[in-house]
Formats: C-alpha cells, structure tokens, sequence
C-alpha cells in the first residue's frame, strides 16, 4: 500500500508541477490528493512528513525558508538536512535513515518565500552523519523511481547504488542551488509587486517573470529585488530585446522607430501606448528598483535607439 500510494504522490506532483510550475503552495500540499478514500497530505507541522497511511518511511522532507533548521550544500554539491532535534534515534530520523538503507525514494520541498516551495523529486538519502546530526540528500531523475520499483520492495534485499549512479545525482543535485536562487528571485519579485506586470497590470502569474534589470552575469547582477521588475512574458522580451526602455524616474519609453510602426491592436494598444507612462511600483519603497540600475540600463537603451 505504501509503495503505492508513493507512486500516487509522484504522479500528482508531476500533475501539479505541470499546472502551477515548480514551486508551489503549501495550502496545496497541505490539501494533497486522495488515494482510495483517504486524503493523503505532503507537507505537514513537521519538516520530515509522514501521511498516516505510513507505518516508519517519511513521503516528503521540507525546509521552510527562514526556519530553525541550517539546510546547507556541500562542497560537492549534495544538500545536508538536519535531522529533527538532536536525538538520532527519533523516529522521523530513524525513518531516513531506512529510507537510505532501501534506496527509498523521497519527495523534497525548499522554501523560497514563506508558504511557496520549489519542489525536487525524487531524491535519496545517501548518507547519514550522525556527528553533525544530519543526512544528505541527492536528487535523481524521475525514471530512478522504476529502479526503484524493480529493485526495491519490504520484500527484497537493499538496492545499493552504483558508482555511475552516484555521479549522476552528484551532477542533477549541483544544479539545485541554481534553480534556488532563480525561483526565489522570481516569487520574492512577483510578490514586490502584487503578482502583476509593472507595465500592464496583468495580473496571471503563469504569464509573469522576473526580469533583471542588470543581467545576472554583471557586478550589478544580484538576485535582490531591487534588480528587478515583474513583468508579463511579452513585455519582458520587449524590454530585454530594448524595444521598451524605463528611465531612472520609472516613466516608460518606447524606441522611435517602434512608435512609428503601423501594425495591429497588439503593437498600439500592448506596446506604443505605454509610452510616457509610469510603471507600477512596490508598495513599499524599499523593494522599488534601483535607479542607479536602471540609469545604467536606460542608457544602454538609448544606444540601441
């Protein structure tokens, strides 16, 4: 039943996943799915979350952004996850540890904001470190689940991973801090600005980006909000590709030779007529975008022009 019911909440997240993105949130993991009349939960009071179904082995892990809990990376690119508390033997510790024991696979949240999780899957525990009184943790593409399920049952023996496996999550697991800090960006951007287009007003989140207004790859490239405007996919390329431009005074200016297009409703209504009109702002001022940042991008516009 277990074995089931974990395949069960594989396929929902991958559902959810294709739905809402990755990063998704906690009211709908709290809410989880049902599974032969039985509401099954992923995430739960407790980091390492068992539903009621389970008898020993976890379903979910989740480190809740700004929690009590020192989650970090390791050099090599695993994540290390404390156990709960310091006692080893706790039974949501001694649960990981036969999760690692059977190659069990796990579902794993990482807050980027509160209430909103990236969502990794499957991962394993790899190892256990009882002197830091912690596990690590490496993700693995979605087809190690039917290794898992051809190798590894409560009536088998364990299935130990080979070394071709281990630099292969090794490599998946690497990219994990990447994607981190790219969704937090994003949903800390999105959430500065009330999850709607600075230019526009749209206000569907599936058609919303963060976009940077020094790209990432300059000195003045950070991941902070200050860097960055919430902005509707169509008007993210527009900005990106200096067809729209926005001054250190947050006004809106479209390049000569756009406004001088005739074309359709899409071109004067989505483009042409933001000319010369301000662009939304963060409710608070802390979170408004730089205007040394932008004077700099402006500039750059006005080269293009």
């Amino acid at each position: 039943m277990e074995e089931q019911i974990r395949v069960a909440a594989f396929n929902w997240i991958a559902e959810q996943i294709q739905i809402h993105g990755d990063v998704l949130p906690r009211n709908l993991l709290e809410k989880g799915f049902i599974f032969d009349d039985q509401r099954i939960t992923l995430i739960g009071p407790q980091g390492i979350w068992k539903p009621k179904l389970f008898e020993q082995i976890p379903l979910t892990i989740t480190t809740v952004a700004g929690g009590p809990y020192n989650d970090f990376f390791t050099k090599d690119g695993f994540l290390v996850y404390r156990y709960r508390g310091d006692n080893p033997n706790h039974r949501d510790n001694v649960g990981l540890r036969e999760a690692m024991k059977r190659q069990i696979p796990l579902i794993y949240f990482h807050g980027v904001v509160k209430s909103r999780y990236l969502t990794i899957w499957p991962v394993y525990i790899i190892r256990d470190n009882p002197a830091t009184l912690s596990f690590t943790i490496a993700e693995d593409m979605p087809g190690s689940i039917k290794q898992y399920l051809n190798n590894n049952s409560y009536n088998k023996l364990p299935y130990v991973a080979d070394d071709g496996t281990y630099y292969k999550r090794n490599y998946i697991t690497s990219t994990i801090k990447q994607r981190l800090h790219q969704k937090s960006f994003r949903e800390r951007v999105l959430e500065a600005y009330s999850c709607q287009c600075a230019f526009c007003r749209l206000r569907h989140v599936e058609l919303l980006d963060a976009a940077h207004i020094i790209c990432d790859s300059e000195e003045l490239g950070e991941p902070i909000v200050n860097n960055g405007l919430s902005l509707c996919k169509i008007h993210h390329a527009a900005f990106d590709s200096n067809i729209i431009g926005v001054t250190p005074d947050y006004n809106l200016v479209v390049r000569d030779d756009i406004l001088e297009e005739i074309d359709g409703p899409m071109l004067r209504h989505g483009i042409q007529q933001l000319h010369e009109q301000k662009i939304i702002l963060p409710k608070s001022k802390k979170l408004w975008p730089d205007q040394n940042r932008l004077e700099i991008r402006y500039n750059r516009f006005k080269e293009v022009g």
